[in-house]
Parts: C-alpha cells; sequence; structure tokens
C-alpha cells in the first residue's frame, strides 16, 4: 500500500493511535478502535510483523543457545526497526518497515 492510496483525511486520523502498533501486544487497541481505518490498519499489520519475528528470534536465541553478541546485535536492530515504525506512524507515512515489513503486507485482516 502506498501513502497515495490512501486519502488524507485517514491519515490525519489514524496518526492519534496508529504509533501504538510498535508497542507490542498495545496494538490490540488501534486495531479495536480504528479497525475501518486503513492508514491504521497498514500500522497494526506492520506492528504484528515485527511482533511476531521478535518473538520467534527471542525463542531461537534461548533454545538455540546462540551467542548473547549475536542476539543482542539483532535485538538492537529490531528495536532501531521498531522506532523507524513509530517515526513513521507519527509523521504519518504509510512505508514498510525495512527487513520485516513485507511480511506485514503479507497479512490479511
Amino acid at each position: 500500500m502506498r501513502e497515495c492510496d490512501i486519502p488524507q483525511e485517514y491519515i490525519k486520523k489514524g496518526r492519534a493511535l496508529a504509533w501504538l502498533s510498535y508497542f507490542g501486544l498495545l496494538l490490540i487497541i488501534p486495531a479495536i478502535v480504528q479497525r475501518n481505518n486503513p492508514y491504521t490498519v497498514f500500522h497494526v499489520k506492520q506492528g504484528m510483523a515485527l511482533l511476531i519475528v521478535n518473538v520467534i528470534f527471542i525463542f531461537i536465541c534461548f533454545e538455540a543457545n546462540l551467542p548473547v553478541i549475536f542476539c543482542q546485535t539483532v535485538s538492537v536492530v529490531l528495536l532501531i526497526i521498531n522506532i523507524i515504525g513509530i517515526v513513521n506512524a507519527i509523521m504519518g507515512k504509510v512505508k514498510p518497515l525495512p527487513i520485516v515489513g513485507f511480511i506485514g503486507e503479507l497479512l490479511n485482516f
């Protein structure tokens, strides 16, 4: 989905809650409150993709006994991606997250 596909009125209304999509399970709030807003739904999907990747990564780190430095490095990268998502949501951008954003575009709800 591109920014030009979403009318500005939806972006203006969605910015108030879309940023919550990047705070783990708090994504439920914008998903319920603004479920008919395509801007908010876009960011909920991106936040859901990031949450899925985080959970899988944490599970793999603990179960596979990966080196701590590797797990910390990937965690920092995921944190930076999370911050990018928050900034995009606040600034009114419809832009997939780097690395994990394609997963959000695959989600269909």
